[in-house]
């Protein structure tokens, strides 16, 4: 049967996001899955990125529906005449930079913080993370689905086992940090992880103690636990808080489930949000230029420490646009980009010391870690010092679940439509009660206003899941997380 993509898009409702394909596990059928992926094989296939009889890379996290979705992956490649080189349960920047040094397209099974219930997949070229174009590419494609592989429910009749995975991915990403920084650079340092469900857990704890520290292990889950490290859960904050008082410890890390978005936690327990932590880290990789979407902090103006800052649309695709255009106007720029998510993405090879670390232009874990933690041992400092060294100036972000995505998008065209004074007056009537008279806004991505006080609200529908986030800033960490409160309950009316 002949169907492009896009009809299966609109079938399912599973579709592209932020970043990559994300859906309803139950959505998120054999056929589906088998339909995402022969359609990736037929682009690389027609685009001479891959010949017949040539591997595609493929791994996943530890939710209990990617197994599944990985073996209807696996099917769809071979029946493209396609390999599947199978690296089993890694992190996503773990099997991007495989890809990348194997010159080899990946997918990589993951929901990444989003509920168990809720899973996706991202695919990379050998050069990274497709970009909108390519996925609007691969919608159109035209697919010749062999509707007797399925039962009624999208199920594969069949399901061939996975190939044995291999282990080349895990040593070179472990060698990528090994090799780059100095040898035992993180000697006396006790650091916490905290493992929860993360796919990475066991490399981000091996990448640490080939560097020296000494590290201390907790939280470890056999169940998925969603992380989503810019709404961490009253759980998420004691466990930190009494893992770092039992045991004195530098600081505690851990990533959200695919361990493409780092956690960093001062050694009172304190997670760090994630711009807070990439710039610390970006500061210590001495970057020129930054990109960071509109959602991250101004405290990245505010402190001075970058020659130039680009802000781009939220999600990484954008970003990684964005870091394209400066690496070509400055190739001897040492270009770097982050989220407030805390996604960490390096354009740049940095090369110190006779030693060089290849460019990961896709979130990756690792870098932040070892670099905040090398800032604060290196300065004579804790964390918490370091983070005081910034401008006084605090983020906080909010979230509503089951959120219908047009909706929220539907709503803000309407807050922010008509002439600027109409929407100002609008918006100062709407949200006055909160941080008084709106002075500035954008659309780049949602509705970013900016007030009198200089405190910021911006709203979003979210770009892969049905959720609306409400971000802000403010003088303090209690005003930030205020002013979300108050702002919430305004788009909860709206459904």
């Amino acid at each position: 049967m002949l169907v492009t993509l896009k009809d299966i898009m609109q079938e399912s409702g599973v579709s592209f996001g932020t970043s990559g394909a994300r859906g309803l596990v139950t959505a998120l059928s054999d056929r589906v899955v088998y339909s995402y992926v022969s359609a990736f094989a037929k682009y690389l296939l027609d685009s001479g990125a891959r010949r017949p009889g040539e591997k595609v890379a493929l791994a996943g996290d530890l939710r209990p529906s990617t197994p599944r979705i990985m073996q209807a992956a696996n099917k769809a490649l071979t029946n493209n005449g396609l390999l599947t080189d199978f690296q089993g349960f890694i992190s996503s920047p773990a099997i991007a930079y495989y890809g990348l040094l194997q010159k080899m397209p990946t997918i990589m099974v993951t929901g990444s913080h989003i509920p168990a219930d809720r899973n996706g997949i991202k695919f990379t070229t050998a050069r990274g993370e497709i970009t909108k174009e390519e996925e609007a590419l691969l919608a159109r494609e035209t697919l010749d689905i062999d509707s007797t592989l399925f039962n009624a429910d999208g199920a594969l009749k069949e399901r061939p086992a996975l190939p044995r995975p291999g282990t080349l991915a895990k040593v070179l990403y472990l060698r990528r940090y090994w090799d780059f920084f100095p040898k035992n650079c993180l000697m006396g340092l006790k650091i916490g992880l905290y493992e929860h469900s993360a796919v990475g857990r066991e490399l981000m704890g091996e990448i640490l103690e080939g560097l020296g520290a000494t590290i201390v292990r907790g939280g470890y889950s056999a169940a998925f636990v969603p992380v989503d490290t810019e709404a961490l859960s009253p759980a998420n904050h004691e466990f930190a808080k009494k893992m770092a008082a039992q045991n004195e410890l530098f600081a505690l890390v851990s990533s959200d489930g695919d361990s493409d978005r780092p956690l960093v936690a001062a050694e009172s327990g304190t997670w760090l949000k994630g711009d807070i932590a990439g710039i610390i880290a970006a500061r210590y990789l001495k970057a020129d230029k930054l990109v960071v979407p509109v959602s991250v902090s101004s405290i990245v103006e505010q402190c001075g420490y970058f020659g130039e800052v680009v802000r781009p649309r939220i999600g990484s695709p954008f970003v990684i646009e964005a870091m394209e255009k400066l690496c070509q106007k400055s190739p001897k720029a040492r270009v770097m980009g982050f989220e407030a998510n805390g996604g960490f993405l390096l354009a740049s090879d940095i090369e110190e010391n006779g030693q060089k670390l290849l460019a990961l232009p896709t979130r990756d874990v690792p870098l932040v870690h070892i670099s905040v933690l090398l800032a604060a041992k290196e300065a004579g400092k804790t964390i918490s010092e370091l983070v005081k060294e910034l401008p006084p100036w605090f983020t906080a972000a909010g979230r509503l679940q089951k959120f219908p995505q047009e909706l929220g998008r539907s709503k803000l065209a309407e807050l922010s439509g008509g002439s600027p004074a109409e929407v100002l007056s609008r918006l100062s009537d709407l949200f006055g009660h909160i941080s008084g008279k709106a002075i500035n806004f954008n659309t780049i991505d949602g509705l970013r206003i900016t007030f009198e006080s200089k405190e910021v609200i911006h709203l979003r529908a979210s770009g892969n899941a049905p959720e609306f986030r409400v971000y802000s800033e403010g003088a303090s960490r209690e005003r930030a997380e205020e002013i979300v409160a108050r702002a919430l309950p305004i788009p909860d009316s709206w459904r």
